[in-house]
């Protein structure tokens, strides 16, 4: 078929003869990225006034009926000005996660030069699961992953692989520690971990997963800054052994969505290394805090752990989509997801001395989005400097907010710091009044941060915390993480806090 042929032709059907097609030419192109890039830009111009929560509920739900298109054989009545006039009712209709006064959950910032790296990947759609394909491109994310192994403080026996997040992460580093531990001959009905009971669910459905039975993961209880006690491990590791069962992997956690808390990493990592256990550490939050003096402070002992995984979409800023696992020995990693096949012979004829490790080779996936330039172009166009820069004030923002609050406090506010920040995350609530039932209490503590959240200028959320007489206490968190909160944000959650309370 030539190119002259007309069922060939992929020209737009504005040109005499043509059909509609799937390869726009250049004019369209560029008519496309004008509107759409200066919507986005407009969106970014707005993020410091937009409400901080966004659209929620039942509006948002009716925004999205409203907004919901047929799919037909034609393009959408009115070209991308329709379009654009769908993404401006369809993206506040939620939770404005990239805003300066998005303090709930754990923010993603969503860098500007990730984003136009995605364009990039996405539009020259090379193959990077093999590193065959496309090894310079590959070598540009095996270069990030081994910036970030030295950065955790791990030897050049590390490696690691760009997961589309946490629980993905944590799957991996839990089946390379199955693997490691306990052999791959599929009998795991004794085989136990441990965790804490602040760990994100995440650990439990990727054990699950790994093919850990849920009756084998044990909960370690936890101290008053909701931290896994060391003792308690290591005396549930001896009662496991002394049942005839088969202890095989920690989960300690640096920076919990709950409270931020961290493990006492040192001690764990004792314990682990005497025992023969391996110690995985859930960074997902916390983890990119060690890129900042301050933050590989607090997270000494993190270098000891057999693997690591984190979010760069958290705390490097990245658009979601974007985790990592690291593991002190890659090659552990390796054996425990390398997998080969007939019709992969003509990649393995090729010559491949010296080049970077293949990401198939490390995680589940073969096929796979670059998720390597997300990290790649931001470094190499900010520098590494911005993010240890931001990272710092995240912490001393945190700061900010627990002393301010504190000091309200001091001045007559009914409230209590419940966990001060060990990384950037603050738990805090409402006193508890003389007599009152804790229904009562958790319904005063859920008003007030309604009222917060209704002011627009701070979202807030939520958590439950335990509590001595095994009651539940309805908790509110800040997390500071966004690069693009500053002091400003924080004085005016503040101002919130005690103009509701």
């Amino acid at each position: 078929m030539s190119s002259a042929d007309p069922d060939f032709d992929n020209r737009p059907a504005e040109h005499a003869g043509a059909r509609p097609g799937l390869d726009p030419n250049r004019e369209t192109v560029e008519q496309w990225l004008e509107a759409l890039s200066g919507w986005a830009l407009d969106h970014l111009d707005g993020l410091e006034t937009a409400p901080a929560q966004g659209l929620a509920g039942a509006v948002a739900l009716d925004v999205a009926a409203e907004v919901s298109k047929p799919i037909t054989e034609a393009p959408l009545d009115g070209g991308v000005e329709a379009v654009l006039d769908v993404l401006a009712r369809a993206v506040p209709a939620s939770f404005n996660t990239a805003g300066p006064g998005y303090l709930a959950y754990v923010p993603g910032g969503g860098l500007v030069a990730a984003g136009i790296a995605d364009l990039v990947s996405n539009w020259t759609n090379r193959f990077t699961g093999l590193t065959p394909a496309a090894p310079a491109l590959v070598r540009l994310e095996a270069d990030v992953l081994r910036w970030l192994c030295a950065e955790f403080g791990y030897s050049d026996r590390a490696y690691g692989i760009l997961t589309s997040g946490g629980s993905a992460a944590n799957f991996s580093g839990f089946v390379a520690a199955r693997v490691d531990r306990l052999g791959d001959d599929g009998d795991y009905r004794e085989a136990i971990a441990y965790t804490s009971g602040q760990a994100h669910h995440s650990v439990a459905k990727s054990l699950g997963l790994a093919g850990i039975p849920k009756r084998n993961l044990r909960q370690v209880p936890t101290d008053a800054a909701f931290r896994m006690r060391p003792d308690a491990l290591y005396k549930q590791v001896q009662a496991d052994r002394a049942a005839g069962r088969r202890p095989f992997l920690v989960v300690a956690s640096a920076g919990t969505t709950n409270t931020g808390a961290v493990d006492p990493l040192p001690a764990l990592a004792d314990v682990c290394a005497k025992e023969e256990l391996w110690l995985h550490v859930d960074g997902a939050y916390g983890g990119a805090f060690v890129l900042c003096d301050e933050g590989k402070r607090r997270l000494t002992g993190i270098e000891r752990a057999d693997s690591i995984a984190f979010d760069p979409h958290k705390g490097m800023f990245l658009p979601y989509g974007t985790g990592c696992l690291l593991a002190r020995d890659g090659a552990a990693l390796r054996r425990a997801h390398s997998a080969g096949a007939d019709y992969l012979q003509d990649v393995d004829a090729l010559d491949r001395d010296g080049e970077s490790p293949s990401p198939h080779d490390y995680g589940p996936e073969l096929s796979r989005d670059f998720r390597g330039l997300r990290l790649w172009l931001p470094l190499m166009l900010h520098g590494a400097a911005p993010f240890r820069t931001q990272l710092q004030e995240k912490l001393t923002l945190a700061e900010r907010f627990t002393d301010g609050l504190r000091a309200h406090i001091e001045r007559g506010l009914p409230a209590q710091v419940v966990a001060a920040p060990q990384l950037s995350t603050v738990a805090f609530r409402l006193s508890h009044r003389e007599g009152e039932s804790i229904d009562a209490w958790n319904a005063r503590n859920q008003q007030w941060l309604r009222a917060i959240n209704e002011r627009g200028r701070a979202y807030l959320s939520s958590t439950l915390l335990p509590l001595p007489s095994g009651d539940s206490a309805f908790t509110l968190r800040v997390c500071v993480l966004s690069f693009r909160t500053h002091a400003e944000r924080i004085d005016a959650c503040l101002e919130d806090l005690v103009a509701t309370a």
